[in-house]
């Protein structure tokens, strides 16, 4: 078949097709056969992928400040006896 042939589908017509398509891809034992990449690249023409969504801002990370206002080098602050499972 030629690239320029173009089916006149309906918008329901679409749907359906590509319902399809995703039904037979997901079901298939062999996702990486030649047949299931045919059929990706038919669903990838009708519904195009979905943009990425946009990158997390860079992770923060803050040292804890103590009263007089210095900082702590990221040290934990010993503050008490745990008595967790103790009957004291």
């Amino acid at each position: 078949m030629a690239d320029d042939c173009v089916l006149p589908l309906s918008a329901d017509e679409k749907v359906a097709l590509a319902a399809a398509l995703k039904s037979t891809i997901n079901g298939d034992r062999f996702p990486l056969s030649p047949r299931v990449r045919t059929l990706t690249a038919i669903l990838e023409r009708l519904e195009p992928p979905k943009p990425a969504p946009a990158p997390l801002p860079p992770r923060r990370y803050y040292d804890r400040a103590r009263a007089d206002g210095a900082l702590v080098a990221g040290k934990r602050k010993y503050v008490g006896r745990c008595s967790y499972g103790r009957d004291r």
